[in-house]
């Protein structure tokens, strides 16, 4: 199951994804790294959560604050 995990967080490197935060806020950026722990790094983040969206820029987020991440999907 992990190996899928990192397989398909791979893949998603260099695009943009997006996640919920258990403090309620959302957040979209590209996918820059990650680790075992689920920490990511994202450029050009945004906090998507309220109407005006907040750029943040380069953002490390760690894992156990996110509670769901939405990949993009392949449009082959």
């Amino acid at each position: 199951m992990a190996d899928e995990i990192s397989t398909a967080m791979t893949g998603c490197q260099g695009k943009t994804v997006l996640l919920r935060l258990r403090n309620t806020k959302t957040v979209q950026g590209t996918l820059i790294d990650f680790d075992i722990h689920m920490n990511l790094t994202l450029d050009n983040a945004e906090d998507i959560s309220e109407e005006k969206h907040l750029s943040l820029g380069k953002v490390l987020l760690r894992g156990d604050n996110i509670l769901a991440i939405s990949l993009p999907t392949d449009k082959s």
